[in-house]
């Protein structure tokens, strides 16, 4: 591919995010047009608190398997790092990655910065992240192939797009585990990096734990929808994929608007769509702004103990230093004289 064609590649995947969040507010838009703000607010704060309670607790064990992540990956490249260090660079990322899109970029860089400073190697960093990146697809991928069959079709409308995205996760499923059975423990070189083929019980626990991530996140949405929706759980997650999944496909920080869009979309007409953006407004607020405050505090209380650390070794190292350093000073004045 020619440099031209590149960069002509990268615009129209950088417009693409932009053309799809103009498109997903029009449609928004469109099926809100009936509202007021007003309704909107009342149906977020219409939320039972039990409700909201139990949202929260769905999103801490979210953001925990999201973690394990990072501890799944660093036992991929051999590393080992402290439960808590590991925990704060998994959260953090992905409060991070989850809000601002382009995780690689977005949640990468915060990962650098930690990792590099636990002694971690920037080739093992690389690593770390396209397996975590693995583990997510695997996760989403086998959720949306068992939702395809727990969603009703007529909520799609035989859509072609929908067959089309099971068609693309079952295959990204069959290539994986077929990649672990015939080339388990052979290496791949991409670049000046060697990755190792996992092995199938390895690509197992990467799936488990990408499915319990997308099913303690669609919790979430699930405790503050419910009460203006009835709709099984089995049902309720499929269509989250898989809205989820357009949301990602769709290079959009977050799938905002998208996500929102299909839900509105798929949902039977006599449903008050004013409560479900309430309850869609609540699930954003939850689990990507409550996480991003927390983690980001977290990871602020991490830098000033850090910085404060360093001041104090630098201090001791001061006072250590003249005393080490003058009697040679004096000895040589003496020589002198």
């Amino acid at each position: 591919m020619s440099v031209k064609a590149k960069r002509l590649l990268k615009k129209i995947i950088s417009y693409a995010g932009l053309f799809f969040f103009i498109l997903a507010a029009g449609m928004l838009y469109w099926q809100l047009r009936k509202y007021s703000l007003g309704d909107i607010a009342r149906a977020l704060l219409n939320i039972p608190k039990y409700n909201l309670l139990m949202a929260c607790v769905a999103c801490f064990l979210g953001y925990l398997s999201l973690s394990l992540y990072d501890y799944l990956a660093l036992g991929y490249v051999e590393r080992k790092v402290s439960w808590w260090k590991w925990m704060l660079a998994g959260m953090l990322g992905f409060a991070i990655s989850n809000n601002a899109g382009n995780a690689l970029v977005s949640g990468g860089a915060i990962r650098y910065r930690l990792y590099t400073r636990w002694r971690v190697p920037g080739g093992d960093i690389i690593k770390m992240l396209t397996f975590s990146g693995i583990t997510y697809f695997l996760g989403a991928s086998a959720i949306a192939v068992i939702g395809y069959f727990l969603v009703p079709q007529e909520m799609f409308q035989n859509s072609i797009g929908i067959k089309g995205l099971f068609g693309l996760c079952l295959g990204l499923l069959l290539v994986y585990y077929g990649l672990t059975l015939f080339f388990r423990h052979k290496t791949v070189k991409i670049g000046q990096l060697l990755f190792k083929v996992p092995s199938t019980r390895t690509a197992m626990i990467q799936t488990a734990l990408g499915i319990t991530d997308s099913v303690c996140a669609g919790l979430v949405l699930y405790f503050c929808i419910s009460p203006y929706i009835s709709m099984p759980f089995a049902v309720f997650i499929g269509l989250y994929v898989i809205a989820m999944g357009a949301g990602i496909f769709s290079q959009v920080p977050g799938g905002i608007g998208v996500f929102e869009s299909i839900f509105m979309v798929v949902l039977p007409d006599d449903v008050d769509k004013a409560s479900i953006f309430g309850a869609l407004l609540a699930y954003r607020i939850i689990y990507y702004l409550l996480p991003l405050i927390g983690a980001g505090g977290l990871f602020f209380v991490y830098e000033r103990w850090l910085r404060a650390r360093m001041k104090r070794w630098l201090a001791e190292a001061k006072q250590k230093l003249p005393n080490l350093s003058f009697p040679h000073k004096k000895h040589n004045l003496e020589d002198k004289k």
